[in-house]
Protein backbone atom coordinates (compact mmCIF):
# COMPACT_ATOMS: atom_id res chain seq x y z
CA UNK A 1 0.00 0.00 0.00
CA UNK A 2 1.20 3.34 -0.86
CA UNK A 3 3.01 5.27 1.94
CA UNK A 4 0.42 8.61 0.53
CA UNK A 5 -2.67 6.12 0.91
CA UNK A 6 -2.44 6.06 4.66
CA UNK A 7 -1.61 9.94 4.79
CA UNK A 8 -5.14 10.40 3.18
CA UNK A 9 -6.55 8.25 5.57
CA UNK A 10 -5.46 10.11 8.56
CA UNK A 11 -6.15 13.36 7.11
CA UNK A 12 -10.29 12.33 6.51
CA UNK A 13 -9.91 11.34 10.14
CA UNK A 14 -8.53 14.80 11.50
CA UNK A 15 -10.77 16.70 9.14
CA UNK A 16 -14.22 14.43 11.44
CA UNK A 17 -12.08 15.40 14.48
CA UNK A 18 -11.62 19.02 13.99
CA UNK A 19 -9.91 21.67 16.37
CA UNK A 20 -8.53 20.66 20.35
CA UNK A 21 -8.87 17.15 19.81
CA UNK A 22 -6.40 13.99 19.82
CA UNK A 23 -6.47 10.96 18.71
CA UNK A 24 -4.80 8.14 20.75
CA UNK A 25 -4.93 4.54 19.30
CA UNK A 26 -2.41 1.71 20.54
CA UNK A 27 -1.42 -1.30 18.34
CA UNK A 28 -2.46 -4.73 19.20
CA UNK A 29 -0.34 -6.58 21.67
CA UNK A 30 1.31 -9.71 21.12
CA UNK A 31 -0.39 -12.86 21.71
CA UNK A 32 1.78 -15.65 23.47
CA UNK A 33 0.75 -19.35 22.19
CA UNK A 34 2.63 -21.02 25.10
CA UNK A 35 5.53 -20.79 26.98
CA UNK A 36 8.38 -19.30 25.05
CA UNK A 37 6.17 -19.29 21.45
CA UNK A 38 4.38 -16.22 20.53
CA UNK A 39 1.50 -16.31 17.84
CA UNK A 40 2.53 -14.67 14.56
CA UNK A 41 1.80 -11.20 15.14
CA UNK A 42 -0.64 -9.10 13.25
CA UNK A 43 -1.55 -5.36 13.69
CA UNK A 44 -4.61 -3.98 15.33
CA UNK A 45 -6.93 -3.38 11.75
CA UNK A 46 -7.55 0.53 12.69
CA UNK A 47 -3.78 0.85 13.62
CA UNK A 48 -2.59 -0.94 10.12
CA UNK A 49 -5.29 1.39 8.10
CA UNK A 50 -4.15 4.43 9.70
CA UNK A 51 -0.28 3.94 9.18
CA UNK A 52 0.90 0.51 7.88
CA UNK A 53 3.26 0.30 10.32
CA UNK A 54 3.13 -3.52 11.33
CA UNK A 55 5.47 -3.62 14.58
CA UNK A 56 4.38 -4.12 18.08
CA UNK A 57 4.63 -1.86 21.24
CA UNK A 58 3.48 0.91 19.15
CA UNK A 59 0.64 3.90 19.46
CA UNK A 60 0.01 6.70 16.87
CA UNK A 61 -1.61 9.63 18.21
CA UNK A 62 -3.26 12.16 16.02
CA UNK A 63 -3.47 16.20 16.90
CA UNK A 64 -4.91 18.32 14.29
CA UNK A 65 -3.49 21.74 13.56
CA UNK A 66 -0.32 20.89 15.62
CA UNK A 67 2.46 23.19 14.98
CA UNK A 68 4.94 20.96 15.11
CA UNK A 69 3.37 17.68 12.84
CA UNK A 70 0.09 16.05 13.40
CA UNK A 71 1.35 12.63 13.33
CA UNK A 72 3.03 11.46 15.89
CA UNK A 73 4.49 7.56 16.47
CA UNK A 74 5.60 5.60 19.74
CA UNK A 75 7.61 2.66 18.60
CA UNK A 76 10.22 0.81 19.99
CA UNK A 77 13.96 2.12 19.58
CA UNK A 78 16.76 0.48 17.03
CA UNK A 79 18.24 -2.18 18.99
CA UNK A 80 21.21 -4.59 17.18
CA UNK A 81 20.88 -7.79 20.07
CA UNK A 82 17.63 -7.81 19.84
CA UNK A 83 16.95 -7.35 16.04
CA UNK A 84 19.41 -10.23 16.06
CA UNK A 85 17.22 -12.58 18.17
CA UNK A 86 13.50 -10.80 16.83
CA UNK A 87 14.15 -9.29 13.54
CA UNK A 88 14.12 -5.47 11.79
CA UNK A 89 13.07 -2.54 14.03
CA UNK A 90 12.16 0.68 11.88
CA UNK A 91 13.19 2.56 15.14
CA UNK A 92 12.27 6.64 15.14
CA UNK A 93 13.58 6.98 12.32
CA UNK A 94 12.04 4.84 9.61
CA UNK A 95 9.03 6.00 11.73
CA UNK A 96 9.25 8.79 10.17
CA UNK A 97 11.56 8.13 6.59
CA UNK A 98 9.21 5.27 5.71
CA UNK A 99 5.87 4.99 7.62
CA UNK A 100 5.45 9.27 6.90
CA UNK A 101 5.15 10.08 10.45
CA UNK A 102 5.96 13.89 11.33
CA UNK A 103 7.47 12.92 15.07
CA UNK A 104 8.99 9.53 17.11
CA UNK A 105 9.21 8.93 19.91
CA UNK A 106 10.50 5.56 22.09
CA UNK A 107 7.10 3.45 23.19
CA UNK A 108 9.54 3.91 26.34
CA UNK A 109 8.90 7.66 26.89
CA UNK A 110 5.24 7.45 26.40
CA UNK A 111 3.75 8.06 30.06
CA UNK A 112 6.46 11.29 29.68
CA UNK A 113 4.94 12.84 26.86
CA UNK A 114 1.57 11.76 25.88
CA UNK A 115 -0.31 13.26 28.80
CA UNK A 116 1.37 16.70 27.83
CA UNK A 117 -0.11 16.41 24.42
CA UNK A 118 -3.00 15.32 25.87
CA UNK A 119 -3.60 18.87 28.00
CA UNK A 120 -5.21 21.76 26.50
CA UNK A 121 -7.39 19.30 24.10
CA UNK A 122 -10.74 19.26 24.83
CA UNK A 123 -11.80 16.01 23.25
CA UNK A 124 -9.96 13.06 23.20
CA UNK A 125 -10.74 10.25 20.53
CA UNK A 126 -10.13 6.50 21.96
CA UNK A 127 -11.98 3.75 21.92
CA UNK A 128 -12.55 2.36 25.68
CA UNK A 129 -12.52 -1.91 26.37
CA UNK A 130 -10.67 -3.12 23.28
CA UNK A 131 -7.12 -3.07 25.36
CA UNK A 132 -7.84 -3.38 29.13
CA UNK A 133 -4.13 -2.92 29.79
CA UNK A 134 -4.19 -0.03 27.87
CA UNK A 135 -7.15 1.52 29.22
CA UNK A 136 -5.60 1.66 32.48
CA UNK A 137 -2.98 3.43 31.42
CA UNK A 138 -5.69 5.89 29.25
CA UNK A 139 -7.50 6.72 32.68
CA UNK A 140 -4.42 6.86 34.81
CA UNK A 141 -3.58 10.27 32.35
CA UNK A 142 -6.52 11.13 32.65
CA UNK A 143 -6.90 11.31 36.27
CA UNK A 144 -3.82 13.08 36.77
CA UNK A 145 -4.68 15.88 34.40
CA UNK A 146 -7.68 16.40 35.90
CA UNK A 147 -6.30 16.25 39.51
CA UNK A 148 -3.55 19.28 37.93
CA UNK A 149 -6.37 21.02 36.82
CA UNK A 150 -6.36 23.21 40.10
CA UNK A 151 -3.00 24.00 39.36
CA UNK A 152 -4.05 25.78 36.01
CA UNK A 153 -3.76 22.64 33.26
CA UNK A 154 -6.56 21.69 31.25
CA UNK A 155 -7.97 18.65 31.03
CA UNK A 156 -10.46 17.04 28.33
CA UNK A 157 -13.72 17.84 29.20
CA UNK A 158 -14.93 14.70 26.28
CA UNK A 159 -13.86 10.72 25.29
CA UNK A 160 -15.38 9.90 22.09
CA UNK A 161 -15.05 6.47 20.43
CA UNK A 162 -12.46 6.55 18.05
CA UNK A 163 -14.24 3.32 16.32
CA UNK A 164 -17.37 4.90 15.49
CA UNK A 165 -15.57 7.04 12.88
CA UNK A 166 -12.73 5.03 11.73
CA UNK A 167 -15.42 2.71 10.88
CA UNK A 168 -17.53 4.64 8.40
CA UNK A 169 -14.33 5.65 6.95
CA UNK A 170 -13.03 2.02 6.72
CA UNK A 171 -16.83 1.27 4.99
CA UNK A 172 -15.68 2.79 1.86
CA UNK A 173 -12.83 1.26 -0.12
CA UNK A 174 -10.82 3.22 -1.87
CA UNK A 175 -9.19 1.99 -5.18
CA UNK A 176 -6.35 0.88 -3.32
CA UNK A 177 -7.91 -1.08 -1.26
CA UNK A 178 -9.65 -2.76 -3.75
CA UNK A 179 -6.48 -3.11 -5.53
CA UNK A 180 -5.39 -5.46 -2.21
CA UNK A 181 -8.74 -7.14 -2.21
CA UNK A 182 -8.79 -8.36 -5.68
CA UNK A 183 -5.55 -9.70 -4.89
CA UNK A 184 -6.71 -11.75 -1.72
CA UNK A 185 -9.95 -12.91 -4.13
CA UNK A 186 -7.09 -13.85 -7.10
CA UNK A 187 -5.05 -15.93 -4.51
CA UNK A 188 -8.16 -17.34 -3.01
CA UNK A 189 -10.10 -18.51 -6.40
CA UNK A 190 -6.84 -20.00 -6.94
CA UNK A 191 -6.79 -22.40 -4.06
CA UNK A 192 -10.27 -23.71 -4.41
CA UNK A 193 -9.98 -24.22 -7.55
CA UNK A 194 -6.49 -26.68 -6.79
CA UNK A 195 -8.47 -27.93 -3.73
CA UNK A 196 -11.41 -29.15 -6.46
CA UNK A 197 -8.41 -30.93 -8.42
CA UNK A 198 -6.82 -32.16 -5.23
CA UNK A 199 -9.93 -33.72 -3.51
CA UNK A 200 -10.61 -37.20 -3.62
CA UNK A 201 -12.48 -40.37 -1.56
CA UNK A 202 -9.69 -40.92 1.24
CA UNK A 203 -8.29 -37.96 1.11
CA UNK A 204 -8.24 -35.95 4.53
CA UNK A 205 -9.90 -32.63 5.59
CA UNK A 206 -6.59 -31.27 6.96
CA UNK A 207 -5.02 -32.39 3.20
CA UNK A 208 -6.80 -30.36 1.51
CA UNK A 209 -6.89 -27.40 3.77
CA UNK A 210 -2.54 -27.45 3.52
CA UNK A 211 -4.24 -27.30 -0.58
CA UNK A 212 -5.53 -23.83 0.47
CA UNK A 213 -2.52 -23.00 2.61
CA UNK A 214 0.32 -23.46 -0.18
CA UNK A 215 -2.21 -21.75 -3.08
CA UNK A 216 -2.31 -18.51 -0.95
CA UNK A 217 1.39 -18.25 0.55
CA UNK A 218 2.50 -18.94 -3.30
CA UNK A 219 0.35 -15.97 -4.19
CA UNK A 220 2.17 -13.96 -1.60
CA UNK A 221 -0.66 -14.31 0.76
CA UNK A 222 1.35 -15.53 4.65
CA UNK A 223 -1.99 -15.97 6.09
CA UNK A 224 -5.45 -16.84 5.99
CA UNK A 225 -8.00 -14.53 6.82
CA UNK A 226 -9.63 -16.58 9.37
CA UNK A 227 -9.30 -20.53 10.04
CA UNK A 228 -10.36 -22.35 6.75
CA UNK A 229 -13.65 -24.46 7.14
CA UNK A 230 -13.29 -27.92 5.17
CA UNK A 231 -15.97 -29.94 6.24
CA UNK A 232 -17.40 -33.32 4.45
CA UNK A 233 -20.31 -35.20 4.73
CA UNK A 234 -22.05 -33.93 7.89
CA UNK A 235 -19.39 -31.62 8.69
CA UNK A 236 -20.63 -29.31 5.78
CA UNK A 237 -23.56 -28.79 8.25
CA UNK A 238 -21.93 -27.30 11.25
CA UNK A 239 -21.50 -23.79 9.82
CA UNK A 240 -18.42 -22.81 11.75
CA UNK A 241 -16.84 -26.45 11.46
CA UNK A 242 -12.74 -25.87 11.79
CA UNK A 243 -11.35 -29.51 12.88
CA UNK A 244 -10.94 -30.81 9.81
CA UNK A 245 -9.22 -33.92 10.95
CA UNK A 246 -12.02 -36.49 9.34
CA UNK A 247 -11.60 -38.59 5.94
CA UNK A 248 -13.36 -37.57 2.84
CA UNK A 249 -16.08 -40.28 1.44
CA UNK A 250 -17.11 -41.16 -1.68
CA UNK A 251 -20.59 -39.85 -1.97
CA UNK A 252 -20.53 -36.95 0.05
CA UNK A 253 -20.01 -32.93 -0.39
CA UNK A 254 -17.07 -31.27 0.71
CA UNK A 255 -17.76 -27.71 2.20
CA UNK A 256 -14.72 -25.37 1.74
CA UNK A 257 -14.99 -22.00 3.27
CA UNK A 258 -11.74 -20.70 3.26
CA UNK A 259 -9.85 -17.04 2.18
CA UNK A 260 -6.80 -15.20 2.24
CA UNK A 261 -5.51 -12.17 3.89
CA UNK A 262 -3.23 -10.06 1.34
CA UNK A 263 -1.50 -7.00 2.79
CA UNK A 264 -4.20 -7.00 6.08
CA UNK A 265 -7.50 -7.38 3.31
CA UNK A 266 -9.36 -10.36 3.72
CA UNK A 267 -11.15 -12.54 0.63
CA UNK A 268 -14.14 -14.99 1.98
CA UNK A 269 -15.49 -17.55 -0.79
CA UNK A 270 -17.42 -20.74 0.23
CA UNK A 271 -17.54 -23.87 -2.20
CA UNK A 272 -19.52 -26.89 -1.75
CA UNK A 273 -18.63 -30.10 -4.54
CA UNK A 274 -18.69 -33.59 -4.16
CA UNK A 275 -15.87 -35.42 -2.93
CA UNK A 276 -15.78 -38.07 -5.94
CA UNK A 277 -16.74 -35.34 -8.71
CA UNK A 278 -20.14 -36.27 -9.24
CA UNK A 279 -23.28 -34.65 -8.00
CA UNK A 280 -25.47 -37.06 -7.23
CA UNK A 281 -29.36 -36.27 -8.24
CA UNK A 282 -30.31 -35.25 -4.86
CA UNK A 283 -27.35 -33.39 -4.04
CA UNK A 284 -27.87 -31.27 -7.60
CA UNK A 285 -31.08 -30.43 -6.60
CA UNK A 286 -30.24 -28.67 -3.34
CA UNK A 287 -27.41 -27.27 -5.01
CA UNK A 288 -29.36 -25.68 -7.56
CA UNK A 289 -31.87 -23.92 -5.32
CA UNK A 290 -28.75 -22.57 -3.71
CA UNK A 291 -26.85 -21.25 -6.45
CA UNK A 292 -29.98 -19.73 -7.77
CA UNK A 293 -30.89 -17.94 -4.54
CA UNK A 294 -27.26 -16.83 -5.02
CA UNK A 295 -27.58 -15.56 -7.93
CA UNK A 296 -31.19 -13.90 -7.31
CA UNK A 297 -29.15 -11.94 -4.02
CA UNK A 298 -26.19 -10.90 -6.28
CA UNK A 299 -28.79 -9.35 -8.40
CA UNK A 300 -29.91 -7.30 -5.84
CA UNK A 301 -26.49 -5.80 -5.14
CA UNK A 302 -26.77 -2.54 -6.62
CA UNK A 303 -26.61 1.68 -5.47
CA UNK A 304 -29.85 2.51 -3.95
CA UNK A 305 -31.13 -0.92 -2.31
CA UNK A 306 -31.12 -1.97 0.67
CA UNK A 307 -28.76 -4.24 3.02
CA UNK A 308 -31.39 -6.46 3.36
CA UNK A 309 -32.83 -7.04 -0.02
CA UNK A 310 -30.33 -9.61 -1.11
CA UNK A 311 -30.99 -11.27 2.02
CA UNK A 312 -34.88 -11.19 0.88
CA UNK A 313 -34.20 -12.25 -2.74
CA UNK A 314 -31.77 -15.31 -0.74
CA UNK A 315 -34.94 -16.35 1.24
CA UNK A 316 -37.65 -16.44 -1.82
CA UNK A 317 -35.33 -18.42 -4.03
CA UNK A 318 -34.44 -20.92 -0.70
CA UNK A 319 -38.27 -21.39 0.01
CA UNK A 320 -39.65 -21.72 -3.17
CA UNK A 321 -37.17 -24.34 -3.94
CA UNK A 322 -37.68 -26.31 -0.71
CA UNK A 323 -41.65 -26.02 -1.28
CA UNK A 324 -40.96 -27.85 -4.62
CA UNK A 325 -39.29 -30.28 -3.30
CA UNK A 326 -41.08 -31.45 -0.20
CA UNK A 327 -38.84 -30.12 2.59
CA UNK A 328 -41.49 -27.43 3.74
CA UNK A 329 -45.11 -27.58 2.72
CA UNK A 330 -47.60 -24.47 2.39
CA UNK A 331 -47.94 -20.88 0.74
CA UNK A 332 -43.99 -19.52 -0.41
CA UNK A 333 -44.83 -16.09 1.42
CA UNK A 334 -46.82 -17.45 4.37
CA UNK A 335 -43.54 -19.62 5.49
CA UNK A 336 -41.45 -17.02 4.76
CA UNK A 337 -43.52 -15.00 7.41
CA UNK A 338 -43.28 -17.29 9.35
CA UNK A 339 -39.63 -18.21 9.03
CA UNK A 340 -40.37 -21.71 8.37
CA UNK A 341 -37.01 -21.52 5.92
CA UNK A 342 -34.85 -21.17 9.52
CA UNK A 343 -34.86 -25.12 9.90
CA UNK A 344 -32.49 -25.13 6.76
CA UNK A 345 -31.20 -21.84 6.43
CA UNK A 346 -30.28 -20.32 9.98
CA UNK A 347 -27.75 -17.35 8.99
CA UNK A 348 -27.76 -13.89 6.93
CA UNK A 349 -27.24 -13.88 3.08
CA UNK A 350 -23.66 -11.70 4.05
CA UNK A 351 -21.67 -9.06 5.99
CA UNK A 352 -19.42 -6.44 4.95
CA UNK A 353 -16.14 -7.34 4.23
CA UNK A 354 -12.63 -5.66 4.01
CA UNK A 355 -9.68 -5.75 6.47
CA UNK A 356 -11.56 -7.88 8.92
CA UNK A 357 -13.51 -10.86 7.53
CA UNK A 358 -17.20 -9.39 9.26
CA UNK A 359 -15.68 -5.74 8.82
CA UNK A 360 -17.02 -2.64 10.47
CA UNK A 361 -19.56 -0.95 9.59
CA UNK A 362 -23.46 -0.24 10.51
CA UNK A 363 -26.33 -2.34 8.96
CA UNK A 364 -28.69 -0.11 9.80
CA UNK A 365 -29.05 3.82 10.49
CA UNK A 366 -31.32 5.65 12.02
CA UNK A 367 -32.97 2.21 12.98
CA UNK A 368 -33.47 1.85 8.88
CA UNK A 369 -31.64 -0.66 6.88
CA UNK A 370 -28.32 0.98 5.39
CA UNK A 371 -28.50 1.91 1.63
CA UNK A 372 -25.92 0.26 -0.76
CA UNK A 373 -22.99 2.71 -2.13
CA UNK A 374 -20.68 2.47 -4.05
CA UNK A 375 -17.23 1.34 -2.61
CA UNK A 376 -18.85 -1.09 -0.33
CA UNK A 377 -17.39 -4.90 -0.13
CA UNK A 378 -19.83 -7.24 1.04
CA UNK A 379 -20.45 -11.41 0.70
CA UNK A 380 -23.15 -13.11 -0.61
CA UNK A 381 -23.46 -16.63 0.82
CA UNK A 382 -27.07 -18.18 1.19
CA UNK A 383 -26.96 -21.91 2.27
CA UNK A 384 -28.73 -24.93 3.23
CA UNK A 385 -27.97 -27.25 5.89
CA UNK A 386 -30.05 -30.39 6.42
CA UNK A 387 -28.81 -32.92 9.26
CA UNK A 388 -31.43 -35.42 10.08
CA UNK A 389 -34.85 -34.39 10.96
CA UNK A 390 -37.59 -36.87 11.12
CA UNK A 391 -39.89 -35.36 8.90
CA UNK A 392 -37.43 -35.24 5.81
CA UNK A 393 -36.63 -37.97 3.36
CA UNK A 394 -32.98 -39.67 4.65
CA UNK A 395 -31.86 -38.76 1.19
CA UNK A 396 -31.24 -35.29 1.91
CA UNK A 397 -29.63 -36.14 5.38
CA UNK A 398 -26.61 -34.46 6.56
CA UNK A 399 -26.38 -32.39 3.14
CA UNK A 400 -24.56 -29.15 4.12
CA UNK A 401 -24.23 -26.22 1.28
CA UNK A 402 -22.84 -23.11 0.66
CA UNK A 403 -21.80 -21.15 -1.99
CA UNK A 404 -20.46 -17.79 -0.97
CA UNK A 405 -18.64 -14.62 -3.13
CA UNK A 406 -17.10 -11.48 -2.74
CA UNK A 407 -18.96 -8.09 -4.19
CA UNK A 408 -18.10 -5.08 -4.68
CA UNK A 409 -20.91 -2.60 -4.88
CA UNK A 410 -20.17 -0.21 -8.33
CA UNK A 411 -21.74 2.71 -9.87
CA UNK A 412 -24.02 0.61 -12.00
CA UNK A 413 -24.13 -2.36 -9.97
CA UNK A 414 -21.73 -4.95 -8.70
CA UNK A 415 -18.89 -6.68 -9.28
CA UNK A 416 -18.42 -10.23 -8.26
CA UNK A 417 -14.21 -9.97 -6.89
CA UNK A 418 -14.23 -13.88 -6.53
CA UNK A 419 -16.34 -14.80 -10.16
CA UNK A 420 -13.50 -17.23 -11.42
CA UNK A 421 -14.35 -19.92 -9.03
CA UNK A 422 -16.29 -22.70 -10.60
CA UNK A 423 -19.78 -22.70 -9.08
CA UNK A 424 -22.16 -24.13 -11.99
CA UNK A 425 -22.26 -27.87 -11.35
CA UNK A 426 -21.32 -28.56 -15.27
CA UNK A 427 -18.41 -26.41 -14.34
CA UNK A 428 -17.21 -27.92 -11.21
CA UNK A 429 -17.28 -31.50 -12.59
CA UNK A 430 -15.87 -30.99 -15.56
CA UNK A 431 -12.76 -29.76 -13.44
CA UNK A 432 -12.78 -32.50 -11.12
CA UNK A 433 -12.96 -34.97 -14.37
CA UNK A 434 -9.55 -33.60 -15.68
CA UNK A 435 -8.00 -33.54 -12.88
CA UNK A 436 -9.00 -37.03 -12.27
CA UNK A 437 -7.22 -37.90 -15.50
Amino acid sequence: MLKKEFAKRRQRLMEIMGEDSIAVLPNAPVANRNRDVDFPYRSDSNFHYLTGFDEPESVMVLIPGREHGEYILFCRERDLDKEIWDGYRAGQEGAVSTFGADDSYPITDLDDILPGLVEGKEKVYYTMGNQPSFDQHMVTWLNHLRQASRAGKHSPTEIIELEHCLNELRLYKSSQEVKAMRHAAKASVQAHIRAMQFTASGKWEYEVEAELIHEFMKNGCRSPAYPSIVGGGENGCILHYIENSNKLKNNDLLLIDAGAEFECYAADITRTFPVNGKFTQAQAQLYQIVLDAQKAAIAAVKPGNHWNQPHEAAIEVLTQGLVELGLLNGDVQQLIEDGAYREFYMHRTGHWLGMDVHDVGDYKVGGEWRLLEPGMVLTVEPGLYIRDPAHVDKKWHFTGIRIEDDVLVTKEGCDVLTEAAPKEIAEIEALMAEAAH
